[in-house]
C-alpha cells in the first residue's frame, strides 16, 4: 500500500514537472510579431537577396512550414514586415496630435511622428537595402514605396484634412500639401544620411526643424 502511494506520488510529480517544462503555445498574431523582428533584422544584415525563408524560421524558432502557412513566399514577408513597422509609427500621427489645441503645437507633433520615422535607423538601412536591389526586385522597391512613403504622405494628409474641415487651415490639395511638408521636413537630411553624407539629425536639430516647416507651412516668410 505504501509503496503504491510513493508510486502515485512520483509519477504526479513527474507529470508536473512535465507540464511545467511544455512551452506554452504562441498565438499566430505573437508569431507573426516574431517573425517580422527576425526578418527585419535579416534583410538589414544579408539584404533581400540573401536573406532566405530558412533562415527566419530557424530565427524566429518555428518550422518552415509554419512560416509559409503564416507567409506565402519572402515578398509578402518584406511587406508585411514594413507594414508592421510603419503601423506602430503612422498610429500616432493621430493618436498623439489629439492632445493640442493649438494647430501650430499639433502640426509640430504631428511632425515630429514623421521625423522619428523618416529619421530611424532601421528605415534608413530598409531603404539602403531598396535601393541596392529595387533594379534586380522591382516587387520590393514598389513595396517600400507603397507601404513606407505613400503611407507616411497619406496619413499626414489624413490630418491636415481633419484641421481644414475644423476651419483652422486652408489648401486646395491635402496630398499636396503633405507632401510637401513631409519634403521640407526630411528630404535633404535623410538623403544625406542615406549616402553616407552626414549622420543622422540630432533630437535637437530635429526639433528645431520641426519648428521652422510648422512655421513656413502655417505663417510663411513674410514680416
Amino acid at each position: 500500500m505504501k509503496a503504491t502511494q510513493e508510486s502515485r506520488q512520483t509519477t504526479a510529480e513527474l507529470d508536473d514537472r512535465r507540464c511545467r517544462g511544455r512551452p506554452q503555445l504562441r498565438s499566430d498574431d505573437e508569431t507573426r510579431a516574431i517573425i517580422f523582428e527576425v526578418a527585419r533584422h535579416q534583410f538589414i544584415e544579408k539584404g533581400f537577396a540573401a536573406t532566405s525563408m530558412e533562415t527566419v524560421a530557424r530565427g524566429a524558432g518555428i518550422s518552415t512550414r509554419t512560416l509559409y502557412r503564416l507567409v506565402p513566399n519572402k515578398t509578402a514577408l518584406f511587406e508585411a514586415m514594413l507594414t508592421a513597422r510603419m503601423d506602430r509609427f503612422l498610429e500616432q500621427v493621430s493618436l498623439q496630435t489629439c492632445e493640442h489645441q493649438d494647430v501650430e503645437m499639433a502640426l509640430r507633433a504631428a511632425l515630429t511622428v514623421c521625423a522619428e520615422m523618416m529619421f530611424d535607423e532601421e528605415v534608413i538601412a530598409l531603404q539602403r537595402v531598396m535601393l541596392a536591389e529595387g533594379d534586380r526586385v522591382p516587387e520590393m522597391a514598389e513595396t517600400f514605396y507603397q507601404k513606407a512613403m505613400r503611407r507616411s504622405v497619406a496619413a499626414l494628409a489624413d490630418w491636415l484634412r481633419a484641421r481644414r474641415q475644423r476651419s483652422l487651415i486652408e489648401f486646395d490639395d491635402a496630398e499636396e500639401a503633405a507632401g510637401i511638408l513631409i519634403g521640407m521636413l526630411a528630404f535633404a537630411p535623410q538623403r544625406a544620411a542615406l549616402f553616407g553624407h552626414q549622420p543622422l539629425p540630432t533630437r535637437e536639430a530635429t526639433e528645431k526643424r520641426v519648428c521652422t516647416c510648422a512655421s513656413l507651412f502655417l505663417h510663411g516668410c513674410a514680416v
